[in-house]
């Protein structure tokens, strides 16, 4: 029997717009023999959207009340039977039901990415792909990472956090220079709790870092500051539990036109729209024409750190979707050091799972790969029917 999956996107997130193309990708290389798709789209003003015009571009942003689009709700009393719920006007008119089988998270950034959208999802006690409840809550939140990871062994640059005053988002520099004072300039400043290069700036001086302190405040209210890397390359590769055993997926080294790679460059350099395919061939376009070397060359221990540090931090939060690691390094000295967790990366970083040396996975068998481990890890986590132990009851059954 085919199952139905909801792709759940969009969001109040500053990465709301790379949502919405991961979905679209994601919604055309699913096998439509072993799938019904339905759209769950959520909007920036916070409503649900389902309907079928929704797996095309052109229908954003959409208005509720569009041909074909519903306010939807998920239904959080459903919990044998994951469920949406039509809204409709009248108070005689019966809610029309929306029955579905897992929940696809092309999720990025804030309320949707970090915990939260997962956590309701939990709670709701419906099937979902991706990261689980810990490991998107923590690896969305770049500082406690690094103090994860440095306690397995495994390096993190210096840094230092400046957090958004009660009022305002103005930072006397004399305050930053004593929170950097074991760090040496320049800096790298970023938001330490979003993604896809948004708001990353560099600085010279507790002056500078003060200066682009009020563009990160108005995400996010914490600032991560590192000593920026002279000679800077970037090793990325992606990491699954794919049928019951820990893989990484090829290596990407992103090119750079600027000294930091912004968001513009990361997702419209090249200015063409390259959607997923099912068919191979596809892995050097990735999402948006993102440049990027595959696979580049590596010296074997640079390599095999790489791989081995992303396996630990994947295992040690019993990680689950595709999550990609990102490092950084000193080309000039061969210095790696851990960067950050993408828990669900642009494109679910499908084009470095194509361009595996050996067993290369295809798009649309990442996808079922994705969703039997999502049915897998929700039966592991079903309670007895009366989930409070005889020992634990206080109340009269």
């Amino acid at each position: 029997m085919k199952q139905t999956i909801a792709v759940f996107f969009g969001g109040r997130s500053p990465e709301h717009d790379v949502c919405v193309i991961t979905a679209l990708q994601a919604m055309e290389a699913l096998d439509s023999a072993r799938y019904t798709v339905i759209p769950v789209y959520i909007a920036p003003d916070g409503r649900w959207l389902a309907g079928d015009s929704l797996r095309k571009r052109e229908s954003y942003i959409p208005k509720p009340n569009a041909i074909g689009i519903h306010t939807v709700r998920l239904d959080l009393s459903s919990v044998k039977q994951p469920r949406l719920m039509v809204t409709k006007s009248g108070f005689f008119t019966k809610e029309e039901i929306i029955p579905f089988d897992v929940a696809l998270l092309a999720v990025h950034g804030l309320f949707m990415e970090d915990g939260g959208l997962q956590g309701l999802l939990e709670m709701a006690n419906v099937p979902y792909t991706g990261a689980r409840l810990l490991a998107s809550s923590l690896f969305m939140d770049k500082i406690a990472t690094k103090y994860l990871l440095a306690s397995l062994g495994i390096p993190c640059l210096p840094f230092a956090e400046i957090r958004r005053p009660p009022q305002g988002t103005f930072v006397d520099p004399s305050v930053i220079a004593d929170l950097v004072k074991d760090l040496t300039p320049p800096y790298c400043v970023k938001p330490a709790h979003l993604g896809s290069s948004i708001g990353v700036g560099k600085a010279q001086t507790p002056e500078d870092i003060a200066a682009l302190l009020p563009a990160i405040f108005a995400y996010d209210p914490v600032a991560l500051v590192e000593p920026f890397v002279p000679n800077m390359v970037e090793y990325n590769v992606a990491v699954a539990r794919f049928d019951n055993r820990l893989q990484t997926s090829a290596i990407e080294k992103p090119k750079r036109v600027e000294e930091l790679l912004n968001f513009k460059e990361k997702y419209i350099s090249g200015g063409g729209k390259k959607m997923g395919s099912k068919l191979p061939g596809q892995s050097s376009e990735g999402m948006l024409s993102l440049t990027r070397e595959i696979n580049p060359p590596l010296p074997p221990e640079t390599e095999k750190n790489i791989r081995a540090w992303a396996l630990r931090a994947f295992d040690s939060v019993l990680g689950a979707g595709a999550p990609r690691i990102d490092f950084i390094g000193n080309e000039a000295t061969g210095e790696i050091w851990f960067n950050e967790v993408n828990p669900c990366p642009g494109s679910f970083g499908y084009f470095l799972w194509e361009a595996r040396a050996a067993d290369p996975i295809l798009f649309s068998s990442f996808l079922d790969k994705m969703i039997e481990e999502a049915l897998t890890l929700h039966r592991r986590m079903q309670l007895p029917a009366e989930p409070v132990p005889e020992e634990a009851r206080l109340l009269k059954r």
